[in-house]
């Protein structure tokens, strides 16, 4: 359930609404500070065990097996990428990128009440600096957060790009 979808008061939203919404969007902004310290194992510690990272090929895309994707990593895989780009012979990460990932309109569109389990949309922009240039990714993500004794971790991770469809110069190095 949304802030915006159970009113209360003439249109306000109820005080557990409100510090669920705070609190999922001091999640997200955490995150957002993991990717740019490129603190890989904190980032991996976000995500469930059977947690997903999906980057479609197009905002239209309902399922991520069986048909193309950018990305559709499990955790297994996330790993095995971190170790790549922290490898010391990864020519790619000579010198290592920079990143500012920004973070705004976080809404929520499910709340389980029985699990405190989340859905949640927002939106981002990202700039990585990389071998004196700069690539700008933008567009929504939609986060299945899990609620946990330990705080919440992601079970997905959806990520359009607004230019998924276009050219990149190189490859996508690390998670956007």
């Amino acid at each position: 359930m949304s802030p915006s979808s159970e009113k209360t008061n003439g249109g306000a939203a109820t005080l557990g609404q409100f510090e669920t919404l705070r609190a999922v969007e001091q999640f997200l902004y955490r995150q957002a500070d993991i990717l740019d310290d490129r603190k890989w194992d904190d980032w991996l510690g976000l995500f469930t065990e059977d947690g997903h990272y999906w980057m479609p090929v197009s905002d239209d895309q309902t399922v991520a097996d069986g048909v193309p994707n950018i990305f559709y990593e499990d955790l297994d895989l996330m790993r095995v990428r971190a170790k790549r780009v922290t490898h010391p012979h990864a020519w790619s990460q000579q010198p290592g990128h920079r990143t500012s990932h920004v973070v705004s309109n976080v809404v929520i569109d499910e709340e389980q009440p029985e699990t405190g389990d989340v859905v949640v949309r927002s939106k981002f922009h990202v700039v990585e600096y990389w071998n004196d240039g700069l690539r700008h990714f933008a567009g929504r993500y939609r986060h299945e957060l899990t609620n946990t004794p330990d705080g919440y971790r992601i079970r997905v991770q959806r990520v359009d790009l607004i230019n998924a469809d276009g050219p990149f110069d190189y490859v996508i190095q690390t998670w956007v």
